[in-house]
């Protein structure tokens, strides 16, 4: 079954951007569904890559950032993220975006996730990094970024932190339970 081609059964009449900014793009589709009813379809397309990193050192401890999210009108603690341009490899934003954040540089470069973030209303891709054998530099945050703060603790910290849902993010609760089993945390 995983090997056969699976045809579209949806059937798009028309579509009407409806939004548009440097960030996402909103587009309803006038659209035929599986069972043959007519509806429409909303589709938010983001113009970047989003771009996750789980540091950690030798002593397995990370790095959260925390930060007020204005989306959902709340603070979040997370693991460094970001967006990456599409025409950009996601390595490269991953490295910039850990750097940005905590001032952290690595050697060692592993990806551990790809993903998409809601596949029933957005393209969006994702891409999540493990990075090891860490320099500690200065961090360069971004204006949206001023609020930032970067906490270093244990990764089993972390993980309980993910286990008690206090680290709702998606791409972070991921990324932390697929870390912790590959350190058997």
């Amino acid at each position: 079954m995983i090997n056969e081609e699976i045809k579209n059964p949806w059937k798009t009449l028309s579509g009407e951007v409806k939004y548009d900014n440097p960030w996402i793009k909103v587009t309803e589709f006038q659209v035929i569904n599986p069972a043959g009813g007519r509806g429409i379809y909303g589709k938010i397309h983001f113009k970047n890559k989003a771009i996750g990193i789980v540091a950690v050192d030798e002593a397995l401890n990370t790095w959260l950032v925390g930060q007020y999210r204005y989306a959902l009108d709340a603070w979040s603690w997370e693991i460094p993220e970001g967006g990456g341009p599409l025409n950009e490899p996601p390595l490269n934003a991953a490295k910039r975006e850990l750097q940005e954040e905590t001032g952290l540089t690595a050697t060692k470069w592993s990806q551990i996730i790809r993903l998409h973030t809601s596949n029933s209303v957005t393209d969006e891709e994702g891409f999540i990094f493990l990075a090891e054998d860490l320099q500690q530099g200065e961090a360069s945050l971004e204006e949206t970024e001023a609020d930032l703060k970067v906490w270093k603790l244990p990764l089993k910290d972390a993980l309980q932190m993910v286990i008690d849902g206090k680290i709702t993010d998606s791409m972070s609760v991921m990324a932390l339970l697929m870390v912790a089993r590959k350190f058997q945390v």
